[in-house]
Protein backbone atom coordinates (compact mmCIF):
# COMPACT_ATOMS: atom_id res chain seq x y z
CA UNK A 1 0.00 0.00 0.00
CA UNK A 2 1.46 2.92 -1.05
CA UNK A 3 -0.97 5.80 -0.38
CA UNK A 4 -1.05 9.65 0.72
CA UNK A 5 -3.45 10.52 3.72
CA UNK A 6 -4.99 13.68 4.02
CA UNK A 7 -4.97 14.50 7.57
CA UNK A 8 -7.38 17.52 7.74
CA UNK A 9 -11.49 17.14 6.87
CA UNK A 10 -13.69 20.10 7.13
CA UNK A 11 -16.82 17.96 8.66
CA UNK A 12 -14.64 15.90 11.40
CA UNK A 13 -11.84 16.75 14.10
CA UNK A 14 -8.46 16.18 13.20
CA UNK A 15 -7.84 13.59 16.28
CA UNK A 16 -10.78 11.37 14.52
CA UNK A 17 -9.15 11.63 11.05
CA UNK A 18 -5.97 10.82 12.46
CA UNK A 19 -7.52 7.69 13.68
CA UNK A 20 -9.63 7.10 10.85
CA UNK A 21 -5.76 6.83 9.00
CA UNK A 22 -4.28 4.48 11.75
CA UNK A 23 -7.71 1.80 10.96
CA UNK A 24 -7.17 1.65 7.25
CA UNK A 25 -3.25 0.39 8.29
CA UNK A 26 -4.25 -1.77 10.49
CA UNK A 27 -6.85 -3.20 8.40
CA UNK A 28 -4.69 -3.86 5.52
CA UNK A 29 -1.83 -5.37 7.59
CA UNK A 30 -4.31 -7.79 9.20
CA UNK A 31 -5.82 -8.52 5.55
CA UNK A 32 -2.07 -9.10 3.99
CA UNK A 33 -1.59 -11.36 6.98
CA UNK A 34 -4.76 -14.06 5.49
CA UNK A 35 -2.74 -14.25 2.62
CA UNK A 36 -1.07 -17.73 2.16
CA UNK A 37 2.73 -18.11 2.53
CA UNK A 38 4.99 -20.56 0.33
CA UNK A 39 6.06 -22.46 3.32
CA UNK A 40 3.61 -21.65 6.57
CA UNK A 41 6.19 -23.41 8.95
CA UNK A 42 9.02 -21.92 8.28
CA UNK A 43 7.99 -18.28 7.46
CA UNK A 44 6.24 -15.66 8.32
CA UNK A 45 4.90 -11.45 6.71
CA UNK A 46 7.32 -8.69 7.74
CA UNK A 47 6.31 -5.45 6.31
CA UNK A 48 8.23 -2.48 5.13
CA UNK A 49 7.17 0.96 6.31
CA UNK A 50 7.93 4.38 5.27
CA UNK A 51 6.20 7.57 6.92
CA UNK A 52 6.40 11.07 6.17
CA UNK A 53 4.82 14.46 5.20
CA UNK A 54 5.73 13.48 1.12
CA UNK A 55 7.00 10.48 -0.83
CA UNK A 56 10.28 12.32 -0.87
CA UNK A 57 10.54 12.78 3.02
CA UNK A 58 9.21 9.42 4.17
CA UNK A 59 11.62 7.78 6.30
CA UNK A 60 11.85 4.04 6.69
CA UNK A 61 10.41 2.49 10.13
CA UNK A 62 9.98 -0.98 11.34
CA UNK A 63 6.38 -1.34 11.76
CA UNK A 64 5.60 -1.69 15.19
CA UNK A 65 7.18 1.98 14.97
CA UNK A 66 4.55 3.38 12.48
CA UNK A 67 2.01 4.93 14.65
CA UNK A 68 4.14 6.57 16.98
CA UNK A 69 5.63 7.80 13.18
CA UNK A 70 2.10 8.87 11.94
CA UNK A 71 1.51 10.88 15.65
CA UNK A 72 4.61 12.60 14.72
CA UNK A 73 4.36 13.64 11.75
CA UNK A 74 1.45 14.83 12.50
CA UNK A 75 2.88 16.54 15.17
CA UNK A 76 4.55 18.66 12.64
CA UNK A 77 1.63 19.87 11.25
CA UNK A 78 1.41 18.66 8.16
CA UNK A 79 -1.90 18.64 6.46
CA UNK A 80 -1.38 14.99 4.45
CA UNK A 81 0.81 12.38 5.23
CA UNK A 82 2.61 9.53 3.02
CA UNK A 83 2.21 5.69 4.14
CA UNK A 84 4.23 2.98 2.22
CA UNK A 85 3.39 -0.03 3.64
CA UNK A 86 4.79 -3.49 1.86
CA UNK A 87 4.12 -6.86 2.68
CA UNK A 88 7.21 -9.51 2.37
CA UNK A 89 7.13 -13.22 3.19
CA UNK A 90 10.78 -13.76 5.88
CA UNK A 91 12.05 -16.92 6.98
CA UNK A 92 11.52 -17.67 10.45
CA UNK A 93 15.06 -17.24 12.45
CA UNK A 94 16.37 -20.85 14.07
CA UNK A 95 15.95 -21.70 17.00
CA UNK A 96 19.88 -22.22 17.34
CA UNK A 97 20.21 -18.67 15.79
CA UNK A 98 17.83 -16.62 18.54
CA UNK A 99 19.30 -18.90 21.51
CA UNK A 100 23.16 -17.81 20.22
CA UNK A 101 21.99 -13.84 19.65
CA UNK A 102 20.19 -13.91 23.74
CA UNK A 103 23.43 -14.86 24.94
CA UNK A 104 25.49 -11.98 23.03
Amino acid sequence: MKKIFKLTDPKKHEDRVLEAVKNDIRKYVKREKKKDLPHKSTMYWDFDCKVGATADDAKEVVYEELIKALDAVKSTGATEVYVEVLAKAVEKPLKAEVEAEEEN
